[in-house]
C-alpha cells in the first residue's frame, strides 16, 4: 500500500497517506482506528458521516476509509452495508474488532435523576435501552451522526440537564465528566469496523475471509438455496448471511454472504466463477483478514458438556 503524498484526484491534490473515518474526534471508529499500528501513523481524518467516508475514498480524497459495519448487540451497521452496497466500488481491506463500553456523561454538575435530553448516535443508544428506561425514562433522546458529535454537542450546549452516550475518550477531549460507565445493555459488546479501498486486494494470510453481494436475476422459489448449494458443494463454510432491499422493487432483496477463503484459493475462486454466470450481478466486496477474537470459541470437549447440559435441561422440562 502506497504512502506517497501529492497524488492528483480529478484536479485537486490529495495525501495517499491518508486515512478517514466516522469522526469527530473521540468516535469509537477513531478508538479502533488506532489500535492498527500502520493506520495510526497516517494522516487521519475525521469526516461527518459514514457516507462522507465511504465517497470521500471513492472519489480518492483519502487513500482509505475506516467505517463501523456491525455490532455485537445492535447488528449491522446499515448506514454503511448501504453505502457500501449501492453507492461505491470499495474493497474491503480488513476487519478490525473493538470492545466498546458506553458511558453517560454531562458537563461538570450534572447529576443523572436532572438529565432530560440524551444525546447519541442511535446504534450507540440501542445499545443502552435497559439503562436508559431504567434510570432516566423520562428523558428525550436526541440522535447525532456519532458519539463524538454528541459529547461536542452536550460540551457546547453547557446545559446540566443535557447528557451524551459516548467513548471515555470523548469526555476528556470535551471537558464533560462522567455520570456513569459500562451502561451498554450486554457487557460482551462488540463492533467491527472496516478498513476500505478503492482497487486493492489484500494478499491471502491462511486465515480469511470473503464477502460477496448476491443479487438475483429472478425471486423464485428455491434461488437462495440454488445459491447456497453452490457454497456448500465445495463444502466452503459460510459465517454470515444477511439480506437487505434492493431499492427497486417491493419484496426484492440481496443476500450479503461472508464466507471462509479468499479469492486466491481455488475452491472459492471456482464457487464464485460459477456463481457469476447464473448472477451476473453478483458483486465481490472483498477478501481480507479474519478480525482477531479475543474470547475464543469453546474447545471441542467444553462445548459436548454444554450441549450435553442444555438437551439434559430442555428434556426437564417435558411435561407428564
Amino acid at each position: 500500500m502506497s504512502t506517497q503524498i501529492g497524488k492528483r484526484v480529478s484536479g485537486m491534490e490529495v495525501s495517499n497517506n491518508r486515512v478517514g473515518y466516522l469522526g469527530p474526534a473521540g468516535t469509537f471508529t477513531e478508538e479502533a482506528l488506532r489500535t492498527q499500528a500502520d493506520l495510526a501513523k497516517m494522516d487521519q481524518i475525521p469526516l461527518q458521516t459514514i457516507t462522507d467516508v465511504i465517497l470521500a475514498t471513492s472519489r480518492g480524497e483519502v487513500e482509505f476509509g475506516f467505517v463501523p459495519i456491525e455490532n455485537s448487540i445492535e447488528g449491522t451497521v446499515l448506514a454503511a452495508l448501504d453505502s457500501l452496497l449501492f453507492d461505491s466500488e470499495l474493497l474491503i481491506q480488513r476487519e478490525v474488532s473493538l470492545p466498546i463500553t458506553q458511558n453517560l456523561m454531562g458537563i461538570p454538575g450534572a447529576v443523572i435523576d436532572e438529565i432530560s435530553e440524551v444525546y447519541s448516535y442511535p446504534v450507540a443508544v440501542a445499545q443502552c435501552r435497559r439503562f436508559l428506561s431504567e434510570h432516566i425514562p423520562a428523558a428525550e433522546l436526541k440522535f447525532t451522526t456519532s458519539t463524538a458529535e454528541a459529547a461536542r454537542t452536550v460540551a457546547e450546549a453547557a446545559n446540566p440537564k443535557y447528557a451524551a452516550i459516548a467513548p471515555r475518550l470523548s469526555a476528556e477531549l470535551y471537558g464533560l465528566e462522567l455520570l456513569n460507565q459500562g451502561i451498554e445493555d450486554s457487557k460482551d459488546n462488540v463492533t467491527r469496523f472496516l478498513l476500505l479501498h478503492r482497487s486493492d486486494i489484500p494478499k491471502p494470510t491462511g486465515s480469511d475471509k470473503t464477502t460477496v453481494v448476491c443479487f438475483q436475476v429472478q425471486d423464485r422459489p428455491g434461488s437462495l438455496l440454488s445459491i447456497l448449494a453452490q457454497f456448500a458443494a465445495r463444502g466452503i463454510n459460510l459465517t454470515k448471511l444477511d439480506s437487505r432491499p434492493t431499492k427497486k422493487l417491493m419484496g426484492e432483496y440481496c443476500f450479503i454472504i461472508d464466507l471462509e477463503g479468499h479469492i486466491a484459493d481455488s475452491m472459492v475462486a471456482d464457487c464464485l466463477r460459477e456463481l457469476r454466470i447464473i448472477l451476473p450481478d453478483l458483486k465481490f466486496l472483498g477478501s481480507y483478514p479474519i478480525a482477531s477474537v479475543t474470547n475464543g470459541p469453546a474447545t471441542s470437549t467444553e462445548a459436548q458438556a454444554l450441549s450435553r447440559a442444555w438437551i439434559d435441561d430442555l428434556r426437564r422440562r417435558i411435561t407428564e
